[in-house]
């Protein structure tokens, strides 16, 4: 599993620099180190470092914390995610840049059902790590009444400083224990970006992800997919009429999730990307045939109608996953 790296464009962008004279003739000097640590995009990292680092010392610091094996992201203290900068804390999950394909089906979804009904959507981020995708969904929507949650009390600190620009609340739990009972039948994107790992192939990952980052946001169980069929169980119940989970698996495993999704009373369909390596499952709360359609919801949530997937994906027999 590889981390996601901020770009050298993007810090520069936000304003953080040091000196020429002390960043010129200390390049030399960090690129050698952090090759000698095995770091392969040495040279990118290196401006990265000397660009957020005030004086040598902070550079020698910065530059030994990341050849020891911390998460460059843990180092800088933030991530590059959806166009924002995400502040993420040492023992924190890091956002990895094929969850912006979830971000993107999010998105589409959201702006399909904003623009139906003419009101802010109801999102919810689950184990959210940083906040990363709730930020940037409420980000790219605007108005949204957003909520997240992780088990992870570092997460959870974290999380708050990333969503307070768009007035999210983060609450601490396990799923959706922690969510206030008023959010049941009126979510309208859900995301949850579960561990999918399976417990046998932990030990496989990069060090800087099993060292440094919290197991319970690698660790999916013995095929992976033990709290996606947690959330999938749940997700009913909380959903509007219409609404949508959104789900990042491997590809291997995309036909065991759909097949979840569908036992739990959801339409699922599969969307992939092959320049992201990235797989989602999408599943859909059919409509209330109770209702006819533009009725309210009972819990103040206008029924949507069609379950149409926005981005162009296909129901997930035949479908390709990255």
């Amino acid at each position: 599993m590889s981390l996601p790296h901020p770009s050298p464009k993007s810090l520069a962008a936000s304003g953080t620099h040091s000196s020429a004279a002390t960043a010129e003739p200390s390049r030399s000097a960090v690129v050698t180190r952090l090759r000698a640590a095995g770091c392969v995009f040495a040279e990118d990292e290196a401006a990265l470092l000397i660009a957020a680092a005030p004086t040598p010392d902070d550079l020698a610091t910065l530059v030994e914390r990341r050849a020891a094996g911390h998460p460059l992201e843990h180092v800088l203290g933030w991530a590059e995610f959806g166009g924002l900068r995400i502040a993420v804390d040492p023992g924190v999950f890091v956002p990895r840049r094929r969850t912006e394909f979830l971000l993107g089906q999010a998105v589409a979804l959201g702006r399909r059902l904003s623009g139906r009904t003419g009101r802010h959507i109801v999102a919810v981020d689950l184990c959210c790590g940083s906040g990363a995708v709730g930020a940037a969904l409420a980000a790219a929507l605007g108005g949204v009444e957003l909520h997240a949650c992780d088990i992870e009390p570092a997460a959870v600190r974290c999380a708050r400083r990333n969503v307070a620009a768009a007035g999210g609340l983060v609450h601490e739990g396990d799923l959706f224990a922690p969510l206030p009972v008023h959010l049941r039948g009126r979510i309208d994107v859900l995301t949850a970006n579960v561990p999918y790992v399976p417990t046998e192939e932990v030990g496989l990952l990069p060090p800087e992800a099993r060292e440094h980052e919290p197991l319970v946001a690698l660790d999916g169980g013995a095929d992976g997919l033990d709290v996606l069929r947690r959330v999938t169980a749940a997700a009913p119940r909380w959903l509007a009429p219409g609404g949508h989970l959104l789900v990042e698996t491997g590809e291997r495993q995309a036909a065991r999730a759909v097949e979840t999704f569908r036992r739990g009373g959801l339409i699922p369909r599969v969307a992939a990307s092959d320049e992201l390596y990235a797989t989602v499952v999408i599943g859909t709360r059919p409509p209330d045939p109770t209702r006819p359609t533009g009725t309210p919801h009972p819990t103040g949530t206008p029924h949507p109608t069609g379950t149409t997937d926005p981005t162009g994906t296909t129901d997930p027999t035949g479908t390709k996953a990255a």
